[in-house]
């Protein structure tokens, strides 16, 4: 589907199932919202499956992986190899984020989308669009075009993880600078202060974020990205796993697929997603509140309220597999625990 299609093909939450599920959660033995939000994502689920009884026993973490070219700018501790280098990893099954999903039987596809070298392994999808996007302090991080092309991959990516049968996607990302870009895509939707919205990333001295503040206000100025236009921001001042990522969530939307939330990357590109399409936000549940300083602010534009605030920061997708099996416990309870009445006790019942 293309960008318009998708977009179109979004439908609101069935309301019906959703209704059902708060019931069921009413009618179960245990204390009225005993489950907090927890419990609301199981009621949201049902509204995004169009059932009360939710399935998230298929699913999928895709990992899209791309180069930025404001590495350049000294706003890393390290360099591009290391994107090219994680991506092999992944391949490999030996990365954070695919130990993490083994364990609760989640399939990972890492995603070519934008690295700098070609890359190699059987399981890494090769969607490459550039070898990596330009330097935003130079000129605009890729094309209108490309940006359309890397949103258009994660559209059909989605697309093909419904047609498996997967029930729920998590988005993740590898790219070094991606924090730097991010931060730009933020601040240009959101109109808040570079220095509020950009952090430290993998650990860099109080020098380094310096210059990766310094990066990005160069390239707002330089490229006065509009923040009513997504496309524009994205291909200014974005990356290519920020737009995959975009892509992957409007593509879940329109197949009726949950999409789980990660780190800060992921929330940008949801707040994009969400502009494109404010329909595709109730189909986003937020996992966790991303260390880096952006990430309360993207989550309160998204108005989400994450299940965990641990500190998070690794990205791949780690934090919304963490979420995931938080859901599976929730699920677990839902599905099995007995109703009120067949246990012999009174209900509880809501109190003024």
């Amino acid at each position: 589907m293309t960008l318009e299609q998708t977009i179109a093909s979004v439908r609101p939450l069935c309301r019906g199932s959703m209704q059902a599920a708060r019931e069921r959660f009413s009618a179960i033995a245990m204390p009225l919202g005993s489950l907090g939000l927890l419990q609301e994502a199981v009621v949201q689920l049902a509204g995004i499956r169009r059932t009360p009884r939710p399935s998230i026993t298929k699913r999928a973490c895709v990992v899209f992986c791309a180069d930025n070219g404001v590495v350049a700018q000294g706003v890393t501790q390290c360099g591009q190899e290391v994107t090219a280098a994680v991506a092999e990893n992944m391949d490999k099954g030996l990365s954070t984020v695919c130990l993490m999903a083994q364990h609760i039987g989640m399939t990972v596809f890492p995603v070519d989308i934008g690295v700098a070298r070609p890359v190699c392994g059987s399981r890494i999808l090769q969607k490459n669009i550039r070898r990596g996007t330009a330097d935003i302090t130079r000129g605009a991080a890729m094309t209108r075009q490309e940006a359309v092309r890397a949103v258009e991959t994660g559209i059909a990516l989605a697309a093909d993880c419904a047609k498996q049968g997967y029930t729920l996607l998590c988005g993740g990302e590898m790219g070094i600078g991606n924090t730097t870009t991010s931060a730009a895509v933020t601040a240009a939707l959101t109109g808040a202060a570079v220095r509020t919205v950009t952090g430290r990333g993998a650990g860099l001295s109080t020098e380094g974020l310096a210059r990766k503040v310094h990066a990005v206000e160069t390239a707002l100025a330089l490229h006065r990205p509009d923040g009513t236009d997504a496309l524009d921001v994205l291909h200014k001042v974005g990356g290519l796993d920020i737009a995959g990522l975009c892509g992957l969530y409007l593509g879940a939307a329109a197949c009726g697929v949950p999409a789980v939330l990660d780190g800060v990357i992921s929330c940008a590109a949801a707040l994009l997603a969400v502009q494109l399409c404010p329909a595709a936000a109730d189909y986003l549940l937020a996992a966790h509140c991303p260390a880096e300083p952006a990430g309360a602010l993207l989550l309160r534009a998204l108005d989400k309220r994450p299940f965990l605030t641990a500190g998070l920061r690794l990205g791949e997708g780690t934090g919304a597999v963490a979420g995931v099996s938080l859901l599976d416990l929730t699920l677990a309870a839902y599905d099995g625990m007995p109703r009120f009445d067949e246990v012999g006790i009174e209900a509880y019942q809501t109190q003024q």
